[in-house]
This record gives C-alpha cells, structure tokens and sequence, in this order.
C-alpha cells in the first residue's frame, strides 16, 4: 500500500488508525517515523515519503515517534493473510527465527538460499531479514526497559542483542533517548521476576464472545482455562516455557506474561497476537462477507470476528485429529489424557502441564487411551510432525502442508481445513463437513461459498454462530 502516495496521505490527513500497521510515515523535515494516526499535525506532503514497513523506516536513517509510538502499532494484516515466501519469512522473523538461527537458518527453513531470501525481502519490505529483526529486537527492548526491573545489561541480551554497546546504539538511533532515559520516564513498578504486562494493540472493531469462547470451550485441563477475566495457558517456546493470561478490553488486550527466560518475550508476543488474530483488518474482512445479503445480517450483528487460531502448529494438529468425528468434550478428555500422561509439568497456581511435543508422542504406542484407529493416526501425525516431512507452523507453505496432512492415513478434509484455518492462519479455509457449518448453510438455504472468498475462515465464525454452543459465548467467571 505505501507506494500508492495519494491513498496514504489521505489516510495520514484523516489520521485513520485502520491504516496502522499497513505503512509507515517518515517525515523529511524532522527525521521521524509515525503511524498514520499520529495525533500531531500532518506534515506537508512534500516532505513525506512512505515506508512499508518500521524497519524500512528505520534503515532511511529516521527514528520512532514518541507521541504515536509506531513500533508498537498493530502488524500489518498482509502477513497473515497471506501464503507466499515474503509473508512466510515474516511470520518466521516475528517468531525469533533470525535471533535464534540467524539468516542462513531462516533461508534453510524457506527452502531459499539466502542471497534470494534477502533480495526479495529488500525489494518488498525496505528492508531485509536482519533489519526486520533489528526493528523487532528494539521494540522487545523498549517492551523490558519500561515494564520490567531487569537490568539495562540483562535487558540487552534478554532483547537479542550480542552486545551492551549495540543495544545502546539502536535504542538511541531507533528512539532518540538512552535505555536510562526510557526507564526514567516510564517509571516502572516491582513486577514479579520474569514477568511483563502489555498492551496488545488490534484494528476496530474486535468481537470477542467467540474468540474467547472457542479457546475456552475447547481448552484442554492443565493446559488452558478461563480466570478472572481472562484465558489462560501454558507456552511452549525456544528458551523455557511460559504462562500467558490474555484478558479483552475495549482498545487492546490486556497480556500478562511470566517467562522462564525473557528471550522469548518477543515470540510470546508475537504467538499471542497470532492466536487472537490481533492483525486482521475486519473493515476489509466484513465488507466482503456483507456482500451476501443471508451473511450481511450476520456480520452487522456482530462485526469483527476474528479466527481463533493457535501458538503452536503441532499442538493444534494434534489437537486436530483428536477431535475428528468426536464431540468438543470428547476432544477436550482426549487431550486431557495425553497432557497428564506425556506433558511437562509447570509451576503455577492452576495450570499443571505444557502440551507434549510431537517428539514426545512418537513413542506413546500403546500409551495412548483412545480407539486403535485415532491412535494411530496421532502417532503417524506426531512422526511426521516430529521428522519435518510435514510442516504446519507460522512459516509453512499453505499448498504443501495441505498436501502433506492429507497423504497420511486417517486424516480427512476437515482435518486439513481446521490446521489450515488455526495453525496456518489461511483466511479462506472452510469447513464444509463440519456438522455445525452444514446445519448453518442449510439453514441459510446455501452451498455457494464462493463470494466469501478470500474470507471464508471468517465467514465459518459466522456460520457456527448460528448453533447453541459455549464456542459462542464469553466466557463466565466459573469457565
């Protein structure tokens, strides 16, 4: 969108927040960047230039606004809806890939060698893979700088940086202030060691009866629940594990994290946001579903449906299998049984276990307390899962994994569309076997689905809104 000028100025003069996250604005006469709903005066438009993206912005040698703050404004929906190598690798950088594995690891999961990797990401974002990690390491820093008590010292390698002097740098070119400086004005208070409390940020509106109902009716003991306010779980991530508590508020979800290790505090973030589908665009999403005068009713009641989505592709695939041609709380039991049996145990006052891994299930054999089919079906998921031959996480390649889940014996269509719709993040997988789904189009007197597209996971939370069932409800205190 930023190399069309007329329709980000008039996004900037109107100062639109559905357009933070979509570009970036850099102003020439103050050196700055900002998000197009910056409450300050419009700068003149010849002293404006365009950047796709905070760390193009950030490359041209200009620095971050401190009334809008554009490193923290939604993501840009693109990257989630869709499939191709640049959104792919986006989806990838957000998870740490490149502080973890560095670039040539990022090309190596891409099937891309890295020369190609980065001149893509250059030609499209303004910036290639370390640049983007570069601008993401600096919002994690600011993230720990002014909601932790960690020091500046373990702030800097808790961001990703390889060195003090380096994080010193980027925080002063990138903000235009010193850590201290930072610390200094956001006063912070005594959190509890490795834990942070942010705002998650997302595009108006946000419906989130069966965002947080869905993740509650189908949460598995041990792993998830429904607490004061808020879904809780257990994460698995690259350092340690973690516990999220994500409670909805009018303008952004209120997030709690409590961390093992503050390296995956920027993948956390980036995991929750995935999972509420924080960087929809659902002015987009209903106008196209609005189309249809039997689904417009539906979309006009209840505008701003998100896909509730998943932090872990092979927990969700699994997940997926077990809950084939069973109810939600034969699902639920299902996995209950095999996160006591096989999960890791955390410390907290209420959840017990993360979600075992793939690795962990591929020798469950017998172990496994379910029908002799459904057994075998997970035990072929989790080897395939386990070896890489099929990939369903945040960079996988849509068509492929699609593919792949469905060579392996026992698992059907709706299968492949349910991992496609919450661990691939694909916005037009549908479910036309799903029960709730069928008594929806029947109801409606339809089986055309075709002017849903490219928005039909959105339109299936339309559709399963038409049954009585807990995924459409917000959650009550004794969830």
């Amino acid at each position: 969108m930023h190399q069309d000028f007329d329709a980000c100025l008039r996004a900037v003069q109107a100062k639109d927040p559905r357009f933070d996250g979509w570009f970036f604005t850099a102003v020439r006469t103050t050196g700055i960047y900002c998000r197009p709903s910056c409450p300050a005066v419009p700068p003149k438009a010849r002293n404006i230039a365009f950047h796709p993206t905070a760390a193009s912005a950030q490359a041209a040698g200009f620095r971050a606004c401190k009334r809008c703050r554009p490193d923290a404004s939604p993501g840009s929906p693109e990257w989630d809806t869709r499939g191709d190598l640049v959104a792919r690798a986006v989806r990838l950088i957000a998870d740490g890939v490149v502080d973890r594995e560095g670039v040539p690891g990022l090309a190596e999961r891409l099937g891309y060698s890295r020369r190609q990797l980065e001149r893509l990401l250059l030609a499209e974002l303004g910036a290639g893979p370390l640049g983007l990690a570069r601008a993401q390491r600096a919002q994690t820093a600011r993230l720990l700088i002014e909601t932790t008590g960690l020091s500046i010292t373990d702030v800097a390698f808790a961001s990703g940086f390889g060195s003090v002097r380096q994080f010193n740098d980027t925080v002063r070119e990138v903000f235009a202030t010193t850590p201290g400086d930072l610390r200094a004005k956001a006063r912070p208070g005594a959190p509890a060691k490795g834990t942070v409390t942010v705002r998650l940020p997302f595009r108006q509106p946000l419906f989130p009866d069966n965002l947080f109902g869905h993740l509650v009716a189908t949460g598995v003991p041990g792993v998830e629940e429904w607490r004061d306010g808020a879904y809780r779980r257990t994460l698995r991530l690259p350092h340690g594990h973690g516990v999220v508590a994500l409670a909805p508020a009018p303008e952004h979800i209120a997030c709690t994290l409590r961390l093992q290790d503050m390296r995956d505090l920027a993948a956390a973030i980036a995991r929750c946001r995935r999972l509420l589908d924080l960087d929809a665009d659902p002015v987009a999403v209903d106008a196209q579903l609005s189309q249809d005068p039997q689904l417009e009713p539906l979309v006009r009641k209840a505008p701003g449906r998100r896909v509730p989505r998943t932090v872990d592709g092979h927990e969700l695939a699994i997940r997926a299998v077990l809950g084939q041609q069973v109810s939600t709380a034969a699902g639920r039991t299902l996995a209950g049984r095999l996160v006591i049996a096989f999960g890791d145990p955390v410390e907290d006052d209420s959840l017990t276990h993360l979600f075992p891994t793939a690795e962990q299930l591929v020798d469950a054999g017998d172990h496994l307390a379910m029908p002799d089919s459904r057994r075998q079906t997970v035990l072929r998921l989790a080897r395939a899962l386990a070896e890489g031959s099929v990939d369903v996480d945040a960079g996988a390649d849509w068509v492929r994994a699609r593919s792949d889940l469905a060579a392996l014996k026992g698992i059907g269509p709706w299968t492949v569309e349910t991992v496609a719709m919450r661990a691939l993040g694909d916005p037009d997988a549908f479910l036309p076997t799903d029960l709730g789904v069928a008594q929806a189009l029947k109801a409606l007197g339809t089986k055309d689905s075709e002017l849903w597209r490219p928005w039909r996971a959105y339109a299936v939370q339309h559709l399963w809104a038409l049954g009585d069932h807990p995924i459409n409800d917000m959650p009550g205190e004794t969830s």
